[in-house]
């Protein structure tokens, strides 16, 4: 669907056909560019491998800390390509910075060489150790949408299956909004409700710690 589409289903549903109308387009169009956004993260729906801006990090001799893109928050994938050598792809492992130093005591003053580690932080990642020469870091992983919808004619940045359900958060953040005419707390949560049931609960920031990090599966043993 389309951006004129949702708004109008969205007044359908929230009985607002008539003008003036209670809702105005422009906080409707904010409420569905949110329920893109948060529908993405719940539902881990956009993932991307091909974005330049988003998958390639340029990288410099003796500097291990690159910004991330901000609609990035996962990342499952990453290597770390020299230009000296741009077709062999060097792995690298994600791992926590508690980690690192269990690996590595002297990880931060480490020589620079061939990366083999990275740490992803809430808005940048490092490298470990430094590289030696330029290259390029490149990723795949879990992202927010890139563009909000401005124009009638924009769509949202996930699969249409998903978008008649876009609405219900749309619902929850109008009628929760502090208005004497729509100011509506059960409707508001049942909007959001259904919204959860369909996308999941959203993450927090614990979880979404985790999954920075390929965390292995193994048994430690144990002495009773």
């Amino acid at each position: 669907m389309i951006l004129s589409e949702l708004i109008r289903k969205f007044r359908v549903a929230a009985f607002d056909m008539e003008q003036p109308y209670l809702f105005a387009d422009e906080d409707i169009t904010d409420w569905l560019n949110d329920a893109v956004k948060e529908a993405a993260i719940r539902g881990r729906l956009i993932h991307d491998s091909t974005t330049t801006g988003v998958c390639t990090i340029s990288t410099q001799p003796n500097v291990s800390v690159y910004a991330l893109h901000e609609s990035l928050y996962e990342i499952d994938s990453i290597h770390w390509l020299s230009a000296d050598d741009p077709y062999n792809a060097n792995p690298l492992s994600l791992i926590s910075q508690e980690e690192m130093g269990d690996i590595w005591h002297d990880w931060r003053t480490r020589e620079p060489n061939i990366p083999e580690y990275a740490i992803q932080r809430d808005t940048n990642i490092r490298i470990v150790p430094a590289p030696n020469v330029a290259g390029v870091i490149a990723l795949e992983g879990y992202r927010t949408p890139l563009v909000p919808m401005t124009l009638d004619t924009d769509r949202p940045e996930v699969n249409i299956i998903h978008h008649e359900y876009l609405i219900q958060w749309a619902l929850h953040k109008g009628f929760k909004s502090p208005d004497a005419e729509t100011f509506d707390l059960n409707r508001a949560a049942l909007a959001e409700q259904e919204f959860t049931e369909y996308f999941g609960e959203r993450p927090d920031s614990d979880l979404r710690r985790i999954t920075r990090h390929d965390v292995p599966h193994t048994v430690k043993p144990f002495w009773v």
